[in-house]
């Protein structure tokens, strides 16, 4: 650690970093080295994300940092007592250190086109022209597994799924192959598939150019994958941080030993409900999905077909998962299903009243502007509004956000709080209490666990299917992750391009997959 800290690109010394009267940070020192990888993991909260935008100076202007400094190649970056210096910031930000952000669509900006936004980092750091821009941009979108280059580049973010957003965002913070990239869960909306290339991508720009690089995750199993050291924190602490294998192989802390042990896997008992029910609560026959590319709804040559021959039935009480790389259709197949999308051919029958849905990215489906105890409690007044089972007081709807803010693992105090004052995580809990707290019959859960951390992963899935025995709802239960899908589902589908390739019992799926997708996916997981 001594030879490690002697030639370090990167020193965090004994860094505290307070909001107000919460302790985000409390003396953490970190070292990173030209060539090396560092992983940071932790809970949800626990103080990974603070330490990495107070090194890259875009912590908030709320933030105090009490104790400690930031040096980058021996350049004090930041130093407690000192205000913040943005104009040396400027002059490494982009070009020599640069940031991959977990939440995509809150860091694009939703009037510009993809493109253009990557061709930023070119036309403020390099002196190429036009053409070697829009070349150079395309390289960098094929690089991070991004299909049809040029029509990305054209792209708004809103017209990309999750996972392609992601992407073009790794494209971005690599572009310019600066010195130190900090990745902040860059893999969180990525399939298996696409998680595997850009890991491969990091590793190979990390040993191509030797620069340095930390990975802030709550996947341990990518973290074991890439990088070289990891430090574990808890309540804004480092409480160990050595090699990756020996961490692993011999956690010296119990809470380290807890996250390991809460990692999703195959090898685990799957939790297991008995269902003897076989009632539909959803049935699709035949479903073609279409968007449109402009003008007008009545235009068929502006019409782009999503989703091909869709086949399936959802029981009540059951989880039916759904898995498939990224912009395969898994997300416009669950807006059709809620008439979220209406340009469909095909039939779908609800048998349930209303269906709910828990988004992908809790910070753009969560009103900014309000607070955890107005978003927990709206849904019961709009219901009450056409449902005289949901009509009660706002003493009564207080009580039943209460109940529902402990379901999900929070307590009180933060319902006086709104998104922003929340971790990724814990937000993402708002939005699933949101969703459970009318007792739907069917939930559509695009993705919701793919912003916590493995401990608060297993809590949620409990949760899930704890609430879902209780409510006789059903799940129809969309992942990237192979492991959480099998370890939360009955049965499951797989979908590629637009067409489901498989369905069946879960364990009958992953014991013999007959679709070579199938196989391939399984396989890569």
């Amino acid at each position: 650690m001594k030879e490690i800290a002697a030639k370090a690109m990167v020193k965090i010394e004994d860094l505290s970093v307070h909001f107000g009267e919460t302790k985000a940070v409390e003396h953490v020192n970190l070292t990173v080295a030209p060539g090396e990888i560092l992983g940071i993991v932790g809970e949800s909260g626990s103080g990974k994300s603070v330490t990495a935008l107070t090194l890259m100076g875009l912590v908030a202007d709320s933030a105090k940092m009490i104790s400690g400094r930031i040096l980058f190649e021996d350049t004090v970056l930041a130093e407690s007592g000192k205000p913040r210096d943005k104009a040396l910031y400027r002059r490494f930000q982009g070009e020599q250190m640069t940031m991959v952000f977990q939440e995509p669509m809150t860091s694009l900006n939703p009037t510009k086109r993809v493109g253009a936004q990557v061709e930023e980092m070119l036309l403020l750091h390099t002196q190429l022209t036009r053409e070697e821009r829009y070349q150079k941009v395309c390289e960098s979108f094929q690089a991070v597994g991004l299909k049809n280059p040029e029509k990305v580049y054209r792209a708004y973010p809103h017209q990309l799924s999750g996972g392609m957003r992601q992407r073009a965002m790794i494209a971005m913070a690599t572009i310019l192959h600066p010195k130190l990239i900090v990745a902040d869960e860059p893999t969180t909306a990525l399939d298996v598939t696409i998680q595997n290339q850009i890991i491969e991508l990091l590793r190979k720009i990390n040993q191509k150019e030797k620069n340095a690089m930390i990975f802030i995750t709550h996947d341990l199993n990518l973290a074991r994958r890439l990088c070289h050291r990891i430090a574990v924190m808890q309540n804004g602490h480092v409480v160990e941080c050595r090699g990756t294998q020996e961490v692993f192989a011999d956690p010296k802390e119990e809470y380290t030993r807890r996250l390991i042990e809460a990692v999703p896997s195959r090898m685990k008992p799957k939790i297991k409900i008995q269902r003897s029910n076989r009632e539909p609560v959803a049935v699709v026959e035949h479903l073609n999905v279409y968007y449109h590319d402009g003008g007008g709804l009545l235009s068929r040559k502006s019409r782009q077909q999503v989703i091909r021959d869709a086949d399936f039935t959802i029981y009540r009480g059951e989880v039916l998962g759904l898995v498939g790389e990224s912009g395969c259709g898994k997300s416009t197949l669950s807006k059709a299903l809620l008439g979220m999308n209406r340009d469909i051919e095909g039939e779908i029958r609800h048998f349930s009243t209303r269906p709910q849905m828990i988004f992908q990215d809790p910070y753009s489906s969560l009103n900014p502007c309000k607070t955890i105890e107005w978003l927990l409690t709206e849904p019961l007044r709009a219901a009450g509004e056409i449902d005289p089972a949901f009509k009660m007081s706002a003493a009564d709807r207080r009580a039943e956000a209460h109940d529902m803010l402990r379901k999900v693992g929070l307590d009180e105090k933060y319902l006086d709080r709104r998104p922003s004052q929340l971790s990724g995580g814990q937000r993402q809990r708002i939005s699933i209490g949101q969703a459970l707290i009318t007792k739907p019959g069917l939930v559509i859960a695009d993705e919701p666990v793919s912003a916590l951390d493995v401990t608060l992963q297993a809590q949620i899935m409990e949760l899930m299917r704890r609430l879902q025995d209780e409510m006789h709802m059903a799940y129809l239960f969309i992942s990237h992750d192979i492991n959480v899908v099998y370890q939360m589902s009955d049965r499951i589908m797989v979908m590629k391009d637009g067409q489901i390739v498989e369905q069946g019992e879960t364990e009958e799926i992953f014991r013999a997959p007959k679709d070579p997708y199938t196989q391939l996916l399984l396989q890569e997981s």
